[in-house]
């Protein structure tokens, strides 16, 4: 196993700061610093990915990240201004309420959907109380400009929220923002809170497997500076 230059002083600090850190901790550090791992938890899920660009990719390729929409978009400008930072949406004709232009919007849009005309849905014979959310600007814009029709508009809304946004980006940049967080490599397999998604967990138990970590502490052990860290491990393992 090699290690270079710029991993043996990683390393180093996190040795020095981390005196008692065992083997097991400082391969995983190590790992994480060489194949450059940056574990995430989706919140929502409670599942732990190997990165932010796996769970991307698996979400869009099962279609539960974002799912093209149409809206219809009728223009009345009392409805939304430039301070407008949300809105709630008809699906049946576009009529919107702004949350600095009604009173109670969330109130108003159920009971503009529970009389629409043109909301055709039913549940046990009662008009379903379907609408939209948005708190994208790049939304909230189409509705500020007067046009003398109503038109329709293909957005995206998030298959996590359910909110609606301008663009795919938009959502996927919302998404990084609330549903994940980080989470270091080296508390990954000690936890128990949340599951490890199977292919990650595949990759974890690999490299914990016992040649691999010995292939480590031998490639340390020819390293002077790093023997007291070695010497210490073998002292653990001999006490243990």
């Amino acid at each position: 196993m090699h290690i270079t230059d710029t991993l043996k002083e990683e390393l180093l600090k996190y040795l020095k700061k981390h005196k008692k850190s065992d083997v097991i901790t400082t391969y995983l550090y190590f790992l994480e610093k060489k194949l450059k791992i940056d574990p995430i938890l989706f919140i929502r899920e409670k599942r732990i990915y190997q990165g932010k660009e796996e769970l991307i990719k698996t979400l869009e390729d099962q279609g539960k990240l974002w799912r093209e929409t149409e809206i219809k978009i009728q223009f009345q400008k009392e409805s939304v201004n430039e301070q407008t930072t949300k809105i709630y949406i008809c699906p049946f004709t576009g009529k919107v309420f702004g949350n600095n232009t009604h009173p109670n919007p969330q109130d108003a849009i159920y009971d503009w959907v529970s009389t629409c005309a043109e909301n055709t849905e039913r549940v046990d014979g009662l008009r379903i109380k379907r609408f939209f959310v948005s708190e994208d600007p790049d939304v909230i814009k189409n509705y500020i400009v007067q046009r003398k029709a109503p038109i329709t508009k293909t957005v995206y809304s998030s298959a996590v929220t359910g909110k609606l946004f301008n663009s795919k980006a938009a959502v996927i940049e919302d998404f990084v923002q609330n549903q994940i967080k980080s989470i270091p490599l080296i508390e990954v397999p000690s936890q128990n809170r949340f599951q490890i998604e199977d292919t990650f967990l595949a990759f974890i138990q690999d490299k914990l497997q016992e040649e691999q970590i010995s292939s480590f502490v031998e490639a340390l052990s020819k390293l002077s500076e790093f023997t007291p860290y070695v010497e210490g491990w073998m002292e653990e393992e001999a006490t243990g």
